[in-house]
């Protein structure tokens, strides 16, 4: 006769069971890296075979969006799943997170997750919650010998560069883990951001291609009212020594920190490569149009060889996963805090609601769950992260976030896509790019620019991909501008931006 397995021994073995199908989940966050300088979503100049990885064994975002382009608001709004006005993270000035509100890592952790965020966080200096463990930059943090602020904020410096750094610190974190409980770890890297310094080893990397100017390099602006007193140009903005490394005597009291930071073995190396771009420039002796060509070559060289860091690590982490048998159980997220201008209207930064830099590259592995190689084309955004996060983790989805799981779409199951996109960004001041809100939907874009600049624009993406020719006092397009609108405020009340409802009314 077999003996019966007493009850509560039983509940323990299906806890157990439920534990241990509940995935892992691993998010690896960039910063300000546009899906055009991926080779999965087109480039051709370049290779990313990590990225590129990811979405052949798992799945690429051909429409992933944030709702406010910009490095801290958009890290806000993945964690708490919800918009910036909810948040109350709106732009980099006011800078600090309120971590006393709701986001998917307390959730997680309530559900018995191990959390972790190591890496660029860039929410403020509050002490952050919901996290076991942490090991953060301070603020944008340093390229080379960086510091991190760790659990229980104490300092620690660590020799090497950035993106290799972190890489290490999440592998440790990883090994040394408590294996009992499923596990969602942050992995947030400074690469690419502005100065876009490359790692010893990639310096060069690129120097024998002479990259393609974007079709609107030389983008007039002569419909854009926003567009035309911006202040993000590379004929214009984009400095000769900071973003260019171009030094001349007496600059080193103003070099970066970064730069200041390195040992002298690292400087040797650094200054001997840039004294040979320098030498470039004072041969060639540029002017005018030439000149701006020369500074997007440059700025595509050290921006796509700082990159390059970026992806050797992903896959030294996917390698990782592999090797240590955690693949099978853990989905692994790829993406960008936003996008970025690589010369597209002669630009760098983000800020627009153009689609260079509402639009993310987001790619994710998820074995025995994601088809690999599939094109997902539904509408996803930033805030989607979080729910989703959260039902993998069998919790309840809070009802303040504001996004929509898409693990029903991940499985092949019924979804209700989105039909229309709402993004608000709000800094005035970096850059001169004014506030503004706006939706997208399949078609069309309309975006109405307040504070700095008092102005609507309406785009046929259709007809206009690169949105040159703003078509909002078009007669034709009347009728156009009235539906666009009523779904605008239909947007703005969906997601409770009072401050939006004020202005779109003033405008009408």
């Amino acid at each position: 006769m077999k003996r019966k397995l007493p009850l509560v021994v039983l509940l323990v073995l299906l806890g157990g069971i439920l534990q241990a199908q509940r995935p892992n989940i691993v998010l690896i966050i960039s910063d300000d890296h546009a899906f055009q300088a991926i080779s999965a979503y087109g480039n051709k100049q370049i290779q990313t075979p990590g990225i590129d990885r990811l979405a052949k064994e798992g799945a690429l975002f051909s429409n992933a969006y944030v709702t406010n382009s910009l490095c801290g608001p958009s890290r806000a709004a993945i964690l708490t799943g919800t918009y910036s006005h909810v948040n109350g993270f709106k732009d980099n000035v006011n800078f600090n997170f309120n971590f006393n509100q709701g986001s998917f890592a307390k959730v997680l952790q309530g559900a018995g997750y191990q959390t972790a965020w190591i890496g660029k966080m860039h929410l403020g200096d509050s002490i952050p919650q919901g996290l076991d463990y942490y090991s953060i930059l301070p603020g944008q943090g340093q390229y080379y010998n960086p510091d991190f602020i760790q659990t229980g904020n104490k300092t620690r410096r660590y020799n090497g560069y950035v993106t290799d750094v972190i890489t290490d610190v999440a592998e440790n974190w990883l090994e040394h883990r408590d294996a009992s409980k499923p596990f969602c770890l942050v992995i947030g890297h400074k690469a690419t951001h502005r100065t876009w310094m490359p790692a010893l080893e990639d310096l060069g990397r690129y120097d024998n291609i002479n990259f393609t100017l974007p079709e609107d390099f030389y983008d007039d602006y002569c419909t854009r009212k926003a567009a035309a007193v911006q202040d993000m140009t590379i004929a214009k903005t984009m400095r000769m020594m900071h973003d260019l490394k171009i030094y001349e005597p007496g600059d080193s009291l103003a070099i970066e920190n970064s730069v200041k930071r390195m040992t002298k073995e690292q400087q040797q190396k650094w200054f001997a490569y840039y004294a040979k771009v320098k030498a470039d420039l004072d041969a060639k002796a540029p002017k005018g149009k030439a000149l701006t060509e020369w500074k997007y070559q440059r700025y595509m060289k050290d921006y796509l060889a700082t990159a390059a860091s970026l992806d050797r690590n992903i896959s030294k982490t996917l390698d990782y996963l592999d090797k240590s048998g955690l693949s099978k159980n853990t989905l692994v997220i790829y993406m960008s805090d936003q996008g970025f201008y690589m010369g597209e209207h002669g630009w760098f930064d983000k800020r627009f609601m153009y689609e260079e830099s509402f639009r993310t590259p987001m790619v994710m592995r998820y074995p025995g769950v994601i088809r690999p190689g599939r094109v997902i084309s539904d509408y996803v955004m930033n805030i989607d992260l979080a729910p989703t996060f959260v039902e993998m983790a069998g919790a309840r989805v809070p009802e303040r976030m504001q996004g929509i799981s898409f693990l029903p779409l991940l499985k092949n199951k019924k979804y209700a896509s989105r039909n229309a996109l709402y993004y608000h960004y709000y800094e005035n001041g970096e850059h001169s790019v004014s506030p503004h809100f706006g939706i997208k939907t399949k078609r069309y874009k309309l975006i109405r620019f307040y504070d700095k600049v008092e102005s609507w624009e309406l785009f046929d993406l259709q007809q206009d991909p690169h949105e040159l020719k703003n078509r909002y006092d078009d007669p034709k397009m009347a009728a156009i501008v009235a539906t666009l609108k009523k779904q605008l405020l239909e947007q703005i009340r969906h997601y409770k931006d009072t401050d939006a409802a004020v202005i779109f009314n003033k405008a009408l």
